[in-house]
């Protein structure tokens, strides 16, 4: 066992020089993010209902899932408790800071040439908080830090700056008043792609996603890095678009995963925590 370990680390070791040279040596970098890269800042990131509950007990206790609450019928059906999760969930996202591993990242991007691009299926808004540019950012599940009409009575998102939600950690259940449409009076809803949603305006993720593809045509052919970052394979949004660019040709796939850092062949894959993997890279790259 003790010399399979050792075969491990040697292993990993190896993983982080490569992908210290692959950052080292791209034009471009393309970094992807899913709900892993929050853990280091002491985010939940819901894996499986065990996971979800031991965040939120009380909806352990009614039998409700994340699918099953990350639905926008409940902001319909018991607002209460609909915005008393994505209050607690806006709340917890204002208080935590990024962790150093953002900080590492943007330091990375700077350096090169033809720039960098970031695409998230993250909603805290934490890669703008870090210093990103938002104009280099796509999320694709758009983002608890705007808000929408519950009932998509306009196309009109508005940032939720001034929303404030008063959340009871016991039962996690919001008090009124809730936010509401400011055309139609009806409750208000983040601008989050939820589970069976037929109702999300998704014109501000779809600005994104233009200025992404610019940005992809713009660097097609150039020497490009992808580094993934906690992106798992229950919503593999983020993993197929790391894979769908790693096929161009000069582009290698870096992805960070301390359960699933398997990937097609040629990726870097690192079975470590996203903080402690970019740590080492960037400790690699200053030798």
């Amino acid at each position: 066992m003790q010399a399979y370990t050792g075969r491990m680390s040697h292993r990993v070791e190896e993983c982080i020089r490569e992908a210290a040279d692959a950052v080292l040596d791209c034009q471009a970098l393309l970094i992807t993010a899913g709900a892993g890269m929050g853990v280091d800042s002491g985010l939940p990131d819901f894996r499986g209902d065990e996971g979800f509950w031991r965040a939120y007990p009380p909806m352990k206790k009614i039998g409700v899932s994340f699918v099953d609450m990350a639905n926008p019928a409940w902001f319909d059906r018991d607002p209460s408790l609909a915005w008393g999760f994505y209050g607690h969930r806006l709340n917890l996202y204002r208080d935590t800071r990024p962790h150093d591993g953002f900080r590492i990242l943007h330091r990375w991007c700077r350096t090169k040439p033809a720039g960098a691009f970031i695409f998230t299926s993250n909603v805290d808004g934490h890669f703008q908080r870090a210093g990103f540019n938002a104009s280099r950012v796509l999320e694709c599940h758009g983002s608890i830090h705007h808000l929408q009409c519950s009932s998509a009575c306009q196309s009109e998102i508005w940032d939720a700056d001034d929303c404030t939600v008063t959340v009871d950690h016991e039962t996690f259940r919001a008090a009124p008043p809730y936010p509401q449409c400011p055309n139609c009076g009806a409750v208000a809803r983040p601008n989050v792609l939820m589970f069976g949603d037929w109702s999300w305006v998704p014109h501000r993720s779809h600005d994104q996603e233009s200025r992404f593809s610019s940005w992809l045509r713009a660097t097609d052919g150039l020497q490009t890095t992808v580094v993934e970052l906690g992106a798992g394979t229950a919503v593999p949004t983020v993993r197929l678009t790391s894979e769908d660019v790693a096929r161009r040709p000069r582009t290698t796939l870096v992805r960070i995963n301390p359960r699933e850092a398997h990937g097609p062949p040629g990726v870097i894959g690192i079975p470590t925590g996203a903080f402690d993997a970019l740590r080492r890279i960037d400790d690699e790259l200053s030798l």
